[in-house]
């Protein structure tokens, strides 16, 4: 199965898209959009920007932990990664998301 952007809205009401990965795991997710058409530009942004290996900010959490931001071309963040135990875990989630992210289609939870 390939990857896919889920499109939905969150308890406050604002968009909001993950990437999951083939096996269903989510490996980015966004921060809250006011307007639909901001969500789907942002999954626009992810799906030009994952290729390019620059364009991740590889981070520690104050609890030791591994995490990643995908950042668009003006440096503002488009997408967070969930924590990861080792650094190589965060690695291969940044791997997940170039392979996913570029082909994924968009399935629209918003109804």
């Amino acid at each position: 199965m390939a990857g896919k952007f889920e499109l939905y809205t969150d308890n406050a009401g604002e968009f909001r898209f993950r990437l999951k990965a083939g096996n269903g795991e989510n490996i980015l997710a966004s921060e809250g959009y006011k307007q639909k058409a901001s969500a789907k530009n942002g999954i626009e942004s992810v799906k030009k920007n994952a290729g390019e290996d620059t364009r991740y900010e590889r981070k520690e959490t104050a609890a030791g932990k591994h995490m990643f931001n995908l950042k668009a071309t003006n440096g503002q963040v488009i997408g967070t990664s969930q924590s990861y135990a080792s650094a190589s875990g965060r690695d291969n989630g940044i791997e997940a998301v170039k392979k996913n992210a570029p082909t994924a289609v968009v399935e629209d939870q918003t109804g």
